[in-house]
């Protein structure tokens, strides 16, 4: 599952990228990989294991919703909801 979400442009400030990335890793986990940064450059990347898939959909969507709070704003989305 992927999640792209970024904030809004404005005149004072440039618009910035929050990217969530879903998956299972090589040793039968799950890989939240969470990427941000101002658009057009490249971005922070943060990489957490979590042992079942139930702890990473709730980790991903956690951070989803944090950042939708913090103003940015989902643009892209692909994936199921549930990815067992």
């Amino acid at each position: 599952m992927r999640i792209y979400m970024q904030t809004a442009t404005s005149e004072n400030h440039q618009p910035r990228f929050y990217q969530l990335h879903l998956g299972p890793d090589l040793f039968n986990g799950w890989l939240l990989t969470k990427e941000w940064g101002a658009q057009g450059s490249p971005g922070r990347v943060q990489k957490k294991f979590f042992s079942t898939p139930e702890e990473a959909e709730s980790a991903l969507i956690e951070a989803r919703d944090k950042q939708i709070k913090r103003g940015y704003r989902v643009v892209f989305m692909e994936g199921q909801s549930n990815p067992i």
